[in-house]
C-alpha cells in the first residue's frame, strides 16, 4: 500500500483529473484538416484552449471579423462534439478560439473565480488601476496586473515549471514506504 503524497503535481486540486499530457495529439488528430493551419491546446485545472489558426490568404484584416464569425457558425455543431468527447476524456471544460491574420477571437472561456487576500498595498494598487479607469473593479485590476506579469516573465516562468516537471518525476521515483 502506498503513503498518500502531499504536494504536486498540480497540487491537491488536481487528485481527481485525469492526465491531459496528449490533449495536443488528441486534438491535433481529432480536429478536421480543413479547420485550422495550426493548433495551440492550452491546458490548466479547468480548462482546454484550443485556438486554431485559420488561412488568411486574400482576407483583409476588415473582412477578419465576418471570416471569424462565419467560421464559428458554420463550425458549432462539430466543435460541440469534439468539445464533449474531450471533456469525459480530461474531466475539463473546452474552449474555443481562433487566430486570422493579426485577429484573434475566444468563441467560449470559463471565467473561474480566485480567492485572495491582499493587505492595503495591494488593494490601493488595484484601486488605483480601477481609478485611473484601466480596470473596472478589483477583480479586472488583479486579472489585467496578472497577464502583464506573464507577459514580462514567461521564460522565468517556463524555467519554473520545467523544474516543477522535474520534481515530480523524482518524487514518483521517489522511495516506497
Amino acid at each position: 500500500m502506498h503513503a498518500k503524497r502531499f504536494g504536486r503535481p498540480g497540487g491537491w486540486q488536481n487528485a481527481d483529473l485525469p492526465p491531459a499530457d496528449d490533449a495536443q495529439a488528441w486534438f491535433e488528430g481529432r480536429l478536421p484538416d480543413a479547420w485550422f493551419l495550426g493548433v495551440e491546446v492550452i491546458v490548466d485545472r479547468e480548462e482546454i484552449t484550443v485556438i486554431g489558426t485559420l488561412p488568411d490568404e486574400g482576407v483583409e484584416p476588415a473582412m477578419a471579423e465576418g471570416r471569424i464569425a462565419r467560421f464559428r457558425e458554420e463550425t458549432r455543431e462539430r466543435r460541440i462534439g469534439i468539445a464533449l468527447d474531450a471533456q469525459a476524456r480530461y474531466g475539463r471544460k473546452v474552449s474555443w478560439g481562433v487566430r486570422l491574420g493579426e485577429s484573434e477571437a475566444l468563441f467560449t472561456h470559463i471565467s473561474v473565480p480566485v480567492m485572495t487576500r491582499l493587505k492595503q498595498p495591494e488593494r490601493q494598487v488595484l484601486d488605483t488601476l480601477v481609478d485611473a479607469g484601466v480596470a473596472r473593479s478589483r477583480s479586472e485590476a488583479l486579472a489585467w496586473a496578472v497577464k502583464l506579469v506573464g507577459r514580462h516573465t514567461e521564460s522565468w516562468l517556463a524555467e519554473l515549471r520545467t523544474a516543477m516537471e522535474q520534481v515530480d518525476k523524482l518524487r514518483a521515483q521517489g522511495p516506497a514506504l
